[in-house]
């Protein structure tokens, strides 16, 4: 499943693509939503949201498209009137007059008012989102000491989305390896230096991979261009100390690490 950073690069692609544009067309598959597609012919979208992986589309009529990809669903940009090959589902298409924008797969979607924007069971259960530029480390460092997650197990914690928004099994592996923290390590068990360190790993890691993961050059990495320091590098050296990286799992998930040096 793609996590908070793939989720918003997609949408800022879709947003190039239409955002500000007069829709021209607009179709979805579910008869629920299909009242509102003659409405927001003419409207544009005045920008995408994300929500850890959840995507809000607001239109400038003030409805807006919730969607989520879960495990299938993705998001594709063609030209106005393309119908592309594919043996995967539409779902949704909104178009302009040269872009259109076509969701496939999904099925978590529903078109609603703000107020029931506020009100989502998702969007109320999760946490804040590591992209969100107006978190900081600080606010962070008080929510791994909330009573809701101190107790809890690193390694199940970065995977709970009620605790920060975004992230997910490739982010947590990296994060914990850069702070030199073991997967069974709960928050109120750290020093204040390690939950300093934490907190600063858990903004960093994600918006660095948000910025730069999947372009060229990815063999260089903080300063620079992200790239797996231990995720999917299982029985090679530890960069920091020289040991062998192993996979295991956690919470039901792949998980690498290095024993040498996360202690």
């Amino acid at each position: 499943m793609p996590e908070g950073p793939e989720i918003r690069r997609a949408a800022d692609t879709l947003e190039a693509a239409i955002q500000g544009k007069p829709l021209t067309a607009v179709w979805f598959a579910f008869p629920e939503l299909q009242p509102f597609q003659a409405s927001l012919i003419g409207q544009h979208v005045v920008r995408m949201q994300t929500c850890g992986k959840a995507l809000l589309t607001h239109f400038s009529g003030g409805l807006v498209l919730y969607s989520h990809n879960q495990l299938y669903g993705v998001w594709r940009v063609v030209k106005a009137g393309a119908q592309p090959k594919t043996t995967r589902i539409l779902r949704v298409r909104l178009e302009t007059a040269d872009k259109a924008i076509l969701l496939y797969s999904a099925s978590d979607i529903a078109i609603l008012t703000p107020e029931q924007v506020a009100q989502h069971p998702f969007l109320t259960r999760i946490g804040p989102d590591v992209l969100d530029m107006s978190l900081t480390p600080q606010d962070v460092k008080q929510r791994l000491m909330d009573p809701q997650f101190r107790r809890r197990q690193l390694d199940a914690l970065l995977l709970d989305q009620a605790f920060l928004a975004g992230l997910g099994n490739y982010l947590r592996v990296e994060i914990l390896w850069e702070t030199g923290l073991a997967p069974h390590h709960k928050p109120q068990a750290l020093s204040d230096e390690q939950r300093e360190a934490l907190s600063q790993a858990l903004l960093a890691i994600p918006r660095l991979s948000y910025h730069t993961r999947g372009r060229a050059q990815e063999n260089i990495h903080h300063g620079a261009l992200f790239r797996f320091r231990v995720f999917h590098r299982a029985g090679e050296p530890c960069e920091r100390c020289g040991h062998l990286i192993e996979k295991t799992t956690r919470s039901s998930r792949p998980f690498y690490w290095c024993p040498g040096c996360q202690k």
